[in-house]
Parts: C-alpha cells; sequence; structure tokens
C-alpha cells in the first residue's frame, strides 16, 4: 500500500473517484443530485456514479466501484450503509471518503466529519488519508458498535417514518416502549485474563466514539487500537429509562476515565441467556463472542484537523 501521504497526493492530483450512494437512505433521494453537482463542481469527473435504490444490490454497486480501482470511493448513507463500505475497503489501496446521509452518522461524527454536504464534500478535495481501527466481532468487521439487549429489539421496531420525521430521537423513544417488558440478562466480559460481570438491559461494544448520534465518552477514539465496553443504565429500568431520557434529550454520558468502562484490544463476551448482538445494524450473530480490533484496518479520508495516531 501507499503511504498516507502518497495516498493524499494521488487523490488531490488524479481525482480518481467513485461515487456510490444508497438513495433509501434519510437523505440519499433528497440529496442525490446536489451531491453530484458539488462532487463536480470541486473539479473531481467520477469513473462511475451509482445510485443504490435496492439496498440488496448495495454489495454489488460497491464492488462494480472497486473494480474501477479508484484512488477514493465516495459513500454517501447512513451508518449501515458505510459500514457495509468499510468490509468492502478493509485492509486495500483504497480510501473511503464518507458522505453522511442518515439518522445517527455515528461513523461520520467518529472521524470528525462536517455534517452538512458541502462541508463533508470539501474534504475530499481538502482533507487527508488516514488509517482508523477496524472492529471484529467473530470474523464480521464493523466500523462503530455491536451492541446487546434492548437496541437489537429497537433496531427492528423503530418505525423509518419515524426516524424520516424525527431523526436521532426515534431510538431512545421506541426504547421506551420496550423497556416495560424486557428482562435484564447478566454478561461476563474476560479482557487480559480478567473477567468482569454485571447485570444490564444494554451493553455495547465500541469502536468509535458515538452512539445514537451523541457521544460516548470524550476520550475514547476510533483510532487508538481499543474497544469500548460499556452498559447504558443497569439491570434496574428505572435507572435505564433515566439514562435513556438523558441521552435522548442532552446527550451527556462520562468520560472514559470515570467508568463504567472495559477496555482492551480483544474481549470475550458471554451472556446468561445467549443473546443476538446488533453489529452496526445488523443482526446476524449470537453470544458468546469474541471481539477484538485491528488497528489501522481501514483507510478514510478526513479532515486535516484529525488526529491520527
Amino acid at each position: 500500500m501507499r503511504t498516507k501521504a502518497e495516498h493524499t497526493e494521488a487523490i488531490h492530483r488524479d481525482r480518481r473517484v467513485a461515487v456510490v450512494i444508497n438513495t433509501r437512505s434519510r437523505r440519499g433521494r433528497k440529496h442525490y443530485f446536489e451531491v453530484l453537482d458539488q462532487i463536480h463542481g470541486l473539479g473531481f469527473e467520477p469513473l462511475a456514479e451509482y445510485s443504490v435504490v435496492n439496498p440488496k444490490r448495495l454489495r454489488a454497486h460497491l464492488d462494480k466501484a472497486l473494480d474501477l480501482q479508484p484512488d477514493l470511493l465516495i459513500v454517501g448513507g447512513g451508518d449501515g450503509t458505510l459500514s457495509s463500505a468499510v468490509r468492502h475497503v478493509a485492509h486495500r489501496d483504497v480510501a473511503l471518503g464518507v458522505l453522511p446521509l442518515g439518522t445517527t452518522n455515528n461513523f461520520a461524527r467518529s472521524l470528525g466529519l462536517p455534517l452538512d454536504l458541502a462541508g463533508a464534500i470539501k474534504v475530499f478535495a481538502e482533507g487527508k488519508v488516514a488509517d482508523i481501527d477496524l472492529g471484529m466481532a467473530g470474523d464480521r468487521p464493523f466500523a462503530n458498535l455491536a451492541s446487546f439487549g434492548v437496541s437489537v429489539e429497537v433496531a427492528g421496531k423503530v418505525k423509518p417514518w419515524l426516524k424520516r420525521i424525527i431523526g436521532r430521537p426515534a431510538y431512545p423513544l421506541t426504547a421506551l416502549t420496550i423497556l416495560p417488558g424486557h428482562t435484564p440478562f447478566r454478561a461476563y466480559i474476560t479482557v487480559d485474563g480478567k473477567r468482569h460481570e454485571l447485570l444490564t438491559h444494554q451493553l455495547n461494544i465500541a469502536n468509535g466514539r458515538f452512539h445514537g448520534g451523541w457521544q460516548v465518552a470524550k476520550d475514547i477514539s476510533i483510532d487508538n487500537g481499543k474497544l469500548v465496553a460499556y452498559q447504558l443504565g443497569s439491570g434496574k429500568k428505572l435507572r435505564l429509562l433515566g439514562e435513556t431520557l438523558a441521552r435522548a434529550t442532552t446527550g451527556r454520558w462520562r468520560s472514559l476515565a470515570g467508568g463504567p468502562f472495559v477496555t482492551g484490544r480483544e474481549m470475550l463476551l458471554e451472556t446468561d441467556p445467549p443473546m443476538a448482538a446488533d453489529v452496526d445494524g445488523e443482526v446476524r450473530l449470537r453470544t458468546p463472542l469474541t471481539l477484538r480490533v485491528v488497528p489501522n484496518g481501514v483507510r478514510v479520508m478526513v479532515p486535516s484537523s484529525f488526529e491520527d495516531n
């Protein structure tokens, strides 16, 4: 692979890009032509431009775009779309350019990207290439988060129309309808030979800095070579209700130094009972599950101010 400096120079000089936009995402259809106009306005002449109407065709479109060997693959959509893109570009000599067109845009926030389209697109012309961490849940790569508990049910029940109308608050509001009938579970997290036990309704293991569009902790990074496990609330429903309301209204959360957090490069997660895992929006795996981080596993385009470790 090229050095990051060489890769950055190639993008700025040659402008070999391909564009894939999920027009089923929250803002994808509305802004599709606007996005293309702005990309062209910065002097880019994409090798190809793909509009994803059927989400089942996303991977095929990503493959076709990568077959053109662009230096920069620009992908627009929500976190699920971008997670698929991350899996495609991982360990390859191509940078991922992120267009935040979803509801929460956790991945874009973790990269420090502007959430307005003009600002995000400007990064392609003026930003730099960086290598960030890649999470692994079993053999499944993930960009941002693996979660267990209430959020798995929320992912299956949140209404698309509600996300379109109110955005991020759709998730905690849906959670509030599920909580009264939800049963807490025990989780056992083994890191560096030490076993941590907790009782909770919700457990998250994060690679990125954001969950639900809000910062998890100010000292978490998507580029520090560690995963962070944390519970939302506890086994008590009233406490989780309070945490959910606080997150929905203020986004406040404690610093990593203040806990309750478990950090490490690799974690073995066991739960009682065994549970489904929501990995970047896709529910496919179950506990017990080993999660680990691959430092510098993904190449991305970021603002020049991004701290690249």
